[in-house]
């Protein structure tokens, strides 16, 4: 009579061509036959998560297996059980490790429609496309960190997010989060005294994803918990990837540390796309509306929008819910029509003055009533140096205007003044209330 291993060796041997390799090599191979009474057999795995996830996953096409190799139905059961050294890991056994909660943790909230299959290749995210794919088929060697930055509507959530839901499908673990979730998870942690549940779920994945990194500057604490974070992954052969609106050299007010840790993988950027990229989303968007569209309106289209893939889409979108309101076939002139309506509608919503570095530099001089020449000149009693460095401040943060560039807005300053500046209102904007009203009230002042 076969023992319980000898079976299961015969079990994992059909089982490991009906499962992909990935999903093998990490949740069946280094399981064991332990037991077989009866109708009853026990397999035995290293690692509480990999006796869940099989349970939860697996379970059914391995009692099947054993079924047709034993020859009658079969109780199966698993259990945590001594490691390939012969030592048990006892805090894998009783969920009772450094990181007990991860392994109750819900699947991240990623958007299943964002998939490898559905993005739009072209040459402004050829690099970006590549390197999250060799992320996604080799997590925690290839590009580890990849960090994908670019303007807001590009396509850097898709991708990460196809990073995600590939990883989920392959039974890795995910925790997915913004870089405005990261801190406030992160603060509410040290005020409910519960950091050691915050690590839990952000050191013990395979996978962390961490958009818009750039919410988490001038947050000394939270980047330090980040860094070490980092650490911990990275030393584990874990994947992190991270979206900003720039790259982290860029980030003037980045610690160094972290700062050469996120830059340590590869740095990749996406940029706004060429017209054929666009026509290929257009095609592609009213392929899955199931919606016939001439060509000649792809390009008119195509030729009006040229910032971002959300805005191409909201004015497809725009297109469709004319059409059926007018009860209009779509054309050239439908097009024209719609899109002419959609412009009045947003000019007439919009305000006259956009924002610039210079209405920003208004906006300041106003609040603090002082002139704008004053900003740029060379006097430097409190209230001016204050005025400058806010100015400098909103400047860099809602325009992206290059550092070098606000010295020369603000009387030709070299760009070390401008960099400490910047510096220091970031790093106290989120710890002076008073320096916070100041900034929401000039905010105010501004349009939009």
């Amino acid at each position: 009579m076969k023992s319980a291993q000898e079976i299961w060796e015969t079990a994992k041997g059909a089982l490991q061509v009906q499962i992909n390799k990935a999903n093998y090599e990490t949740w069946l191979k280094d399981t064991v036959g332990i037991s077989h009474r009866r109708n009853q057999f026990i397999i035995g795995t290293p690692k509480a998560f990999a006796k869940e996830w099989l349970e939860q996953r697996l379970h059914s096409l391995i009692r099947k297996t054993l079924m047709g190799i034993i020859g009658h139905d079969v109780d199966v059961q698993f259990q945590v059980c001594a490691l390939p050294d012969g030592s048990v890991d006892e805090a894998e056994a009783s969920h009772g490790g450094p990181y007990p909660l991860q392994r109750r943790l819900p699947l991240p909230k990623l958007n299943p429609r964002y998939t490898f299959d559905s993005f739009i290749v072209g040459n402004s995210n050829r690099l970006a496309y590549a390197a999250a794919m060799g992320v996604a088929e080799e997590p925690g060697h290839e590009h580890n960190p990849l960090f994908i930055y670019g303007d807001s509507g590009l396509g850097k959530t898709h991708l990460v997010h196809a990073i995600g839901n590939d990883a989920c499908e392959e039974g890795l673990n995910v925790a997915y989060a913004s870089g405005e979730q990261f801190t406030n998870e992160f603060v509410d942690a040290i005020r409910q005294k519960t950091t050691d549940q915050f690590r839990a779920k952000f050191r013990s994945v395979d996978l962390l994803i961490l958009e818009d990194i750039q919410f988490i500057i001038g947050k000394q604490q939270t980047q330090m918990t980040l860094f070490h974070t980092f650490d911990e992954l990275h030393n584990g052969n874990r994947q992190l990837v991270v979206t900003g609106n720039r790259p982290p050299g860029s980030m003037v007010a980045m610690e160094k540390e972290l700062c050469s840790r996120l830059s340590c993988g590869l740095v990749t950027r996406i940029r706004p796309p060429d017209v054929d990229t666009r026509l290929s989303i257009l095609r592609s968007k009213a392929h899955c509306r199931r919606v016939e569209i001439d060509d000649d309106v792809f390009q008119y289209v195509a030729d009006r929008c040229q910032t971002n893939v959300r805005e191409l889409e909201g004015i497809l979108n725009r297109l469709l819910a004319y059409a059926r309101m007018a009860g209009k076939e779509f054309s050239l002139d439908m097009a024209k029509e719609a899109l002419e309506a959609l412009q009045q509608t947003t000019a007439e919503a919009r305000p006259v003055t956009a924002l610039t570095p210079v209405s920003i530099l208004n906006a300041v001089a106003d609040h603090f009533n002082v002139t704008v020449e004053s900003l740029r000149g060379r006097k430097r009693d409190s209230r001016l140096v204050l005025a400058r460095q806010i100015a400098i401040y909103l400047v860099r943060e809602k325009t992206n205007y290059p550092l070098q560039d606000i010295g020369k807005l603000l009387g030709g300053r070299d760009h070390s003044t401008i960099t400490r500046g910047y510096q220091r209102m970031s790093g106290m904007v989120t710890e002076d209330s008073g320096l916070q009203r100041n900034i929401d009230q000039i905010l105010k002042r501004l349009p939009g």
